[in-house]
Parts: C-alpha cells; structure tokens; sequence
C-alpha cells in the first residue's frame, strides 16, 4: 500500500463568470436555457496548476485569504465538482463537512440523515448502527434527533455533521470552515476529534481561518493566492508567510468587498479610522482605534450575531467579542438596507505592535436559506508609544499603564 493518501497533480478549475452553474449535471442542464447564458461571460480560473502530495495519517492545514480557492479546492477532492484540467488520486473513503446542511436531506429527520450518510460512505447498515450512539452523544443534540434536519439550527447542524464524518470512520477526512459556526465548547472536541483521527493513522485536510486551530492540529500546510500555491511546507512557516503577506495587503485602514447578490447580509466596506473619524493604519496608545463597517441586510435573518477578535503578529488571541457582549444584540434589530457600525477598541488596551482584525456573521437559529458573510482577517494595524518613557519598548500584551501613589491610610488585616 502507497504511503500516500492524496496525490494532486497540476490541477485547475475554470469558471465563467455569468454562468452560475457549480459543474452538477442539473445546474449544466438549467443553464443551457438560462438567460446568463446567453449574455456576455468571462473565464475565471479558481485554481491554476495546483500540485502536492499529502501522505497518509498527515494533517495538512490548507490557508489564504476569502477568493483564494480553498474552498473550490475542497470540492474538487471530494469530487462535488470536477477540475477543468489535471489529476487527482485518492485511496481511501473520503468524508467531508465543506458548509453547513452539506450531504443532509433536509426533509429527513437527524436520525435518518445518520443512516443515509453511512450507505453513501459504502457502510452497512450494522456498522453505522454500532457508530450510532457515539456519534449522538458527540453531537449533543438526541432530543432532536428525530425532527426534519430543516428545522435545525445552523449550529445544530454542524455539531451532527461534523459528529456523523468524523465518526463513520472515513480514511481521509475534509474540513472546511463550517467549525466557525459551533461554540467554543464544541470547536474544542472537534479539534481534539480530528486529532485523534489522525493519531489513527488517517488524513484530514483542514480549512480555517482560525490560525491556533490550524497549528493545533496540522504539521504541513498550504497556502493559497489567486488560486495558486505561494508556500507550503512546514506549518508554521506557512502561517508566518500567510499572517505577513495578508497583514502587509490589508493594511491601509480600509478594504471594499464586492457586492455580492448570494449574501442576505453582507460586509461592504470596512476601514480604521481615529476619534475625529480619520482613516488611518497606525495608532498610538493613547488612541481609541475605531473598526467601521458598511453594512448590508437583504432580508431579515432570525438571531443574526457578528463576531471579532484580534491577534498579534504571532497569532496570540487578545480580544475576542460579539454582539452579544451588550443586550439586546444589536443585529437581532437591523434594518434592511445599509447600515454603518462602529466597535470600538478603547486607548491603552494592547501594547505597542502589529494586529490584525477577523470578522465572521452567523445565526443562532435556523438559517435555512440564509447565506451570512465571512469576511475573515480583514484588517491589520500598527500601535505605537510615545507619550510614556517605556513606550515602544514595552513588551506586554496591554498598553494598559497604572497609577503609583502615596496615601495616607492604614492597612487593616
């Protein structure tokens, strides 16, 4: 047996751009009587001559901005869609958790979304019988498990499928960023699940934007540009490239997404700006830095929620927040239309350094649907020091400074 579980070899994927046919037979089939078709269309290739190996028992973190073709590179190895040109040998059964709700029926309850998983996977009906409790009590969610899989929550969804691919025993198995829809809690078993899969001697191959996760579990990773490999290798060196690349692109203050009609909420712009609303990439500690969004909402999406978080350069986590850290949540009452929304870092709360900023939208409740933005490490900034004699040299993770004083008390025990 070859120690290799995956072989890509000068792969591409092309798509034209008007025709939103994702390469299914039906979608073709549609699109040869759409209108789209029949317009104006333009060659967009999401990969270009992508080439490695991945051996079996490996963890391979595969990372890049939002557009660099991870996800179009997940579809084509688990064959949803097919490369315009190249090769790609696999051995082994594949499971794979690419978007919330992928591979259920959503008419079938938990229960019977369990089973239909296993035969599609070429198990026996026995041998997901006996995977069946565990993967229940995994996914935390038995009292649903015979409620229609459309009535689930997006967070419930994830937590079964990520429970029934990690469990029915694929040799290779593929992840996309659904784990960023679960709670802390469960991100947490789902990384130790993964490594225990590969402490089995079998292969994942991991998408996120969740920096420590990726270093938790991968050794080797894949760094993704245009649809082109930039870096891979050792997976740390790959994030050091990914973290300077991104942070050097992004930095500028402001970055500008483009419209897209798919999204019932959407980030538009997004910019650094100081008190006097100036835009600016650099701050000094005694600044409050202010992230400004433009924002835009289609159609209400029931428990909508935005969250962020702040990294240095060495992907140490120092702010984490969301909507829900002031009640009620603010996005719960969002308009339609554009709307503008300031969160605030306040002065003297991180150090003199580099940071960058990840954005992420999702729902607590149903969002059958609904498709919510993931704009990702969106933003890097400078912070600097020069109004205390420590200033730019001091190396804690706060720009916090305390007061020293005398005082005339007595200390009672």
């Amino acid at each position: 047996m070859s120690d290799i579980a995956v072989r890509v070899d000068n792969i591409s994927k092309k798509y034209t751009i008007g025709n939103t046919s994702s390469g299914s037979l039906k979608e073709t089939i549609a699109g040869l009587f759409s209108k789209t078709q029949q317009g104006k269309t333009e060659e967009f290739w999401a990969l270009e001559d992508i080439s490695f190996d991945v051996k079996r028992g490996e963890a391979i973190g595969i990372v890049g901005k939002n557009g660099a073709g991870k996800s179009t590179l997940l579809k084509v190895l688990s064959r949803i869609t097919e490369p315009t040109t190249g090769r790609i040998e696999i051995d082994g059964r594949i499971s794979s958790l690419l978007e919330v709700g992928t591979g259920f029926h959503q008419e079938l309850t938990g229960r019977e979304n369990v089973f239909l998983n296993g035969t599609i996977l070429g198990m026996k009906r026995a041998e997901v019988r006996a995977k069946f409790d565990e993967i229940v009590e995994f996914s935390g969610i038995g009292k649903f498990l015979d409620t229609p899989v459309k009535r689930y929550s997006s967070g419930m969804k994830v937590r079964l499928a990520f429970a029934v691919a990690a469990h029915l025993e694929p040799e290779i198995l593929i992840i996309d960023e659904v784990l960023a829809v679960g709670d802390a809690e469960f991100q947490k078993k789902c990384l130790g699940k993964m490594e225990d899969v590969t402490g089995q001697g079998r292969t994942v191959l991991f998408v996120s934007h969740n920096m420590s996760a990726v270093k938790q579990l991968c050794s080797k990773g894949i760094l993704l540009r245009q649809g082109r490999i930039v870096d891979k290798g050792g997976i740390n060196k790959v994030i050091d490239t990914y973290l300077s690349s991104d942070q050097q692109e992004n930095k500028g203050g402001i970055v500008h997404f483009e419209p897209d009609a798919s999204k019932n909420f959407q980030v538009l712009k997004a910019q650094l700006v100081d008190d006097r609303s100036i835009q600016r990439y650099t701050f000094e500690c005694e600044e409050e830095v202010t992230l400004a969004l433009q924002c835009k909402l289609t159609d209400k999406i029931p428990g909508l929620y935005g969250y962020l978080t702040v990294k240095d350069k060495s992907d140490n986590l120092l702010i984490e927040s969301d909507t829900f850290d002031y009640l009620p949540n603010l996005l719960e009452s969002l308009p339609t239309g554009i709307s503008n929304i300031h969160i605030k870092i306040p002065s003297r709360t991180l150090a003199p350094g580099q940071y960058y900023i990840y954005l992420n939208f999702s729902s607590q409740q149903n969002t059958a649907g609904f498709h919510v933005d993931s704009p990702g490490n969106i933003l890097s900034f400078d912070v600097i020091d020069t109004y205390t004699m420590r200033g730019n040299n001091r190396r804690s993770f706060l720009g916090t400074t305390l007061k020293w004083e005398t005082v005339d008390a007595e200390i009672t025990l």
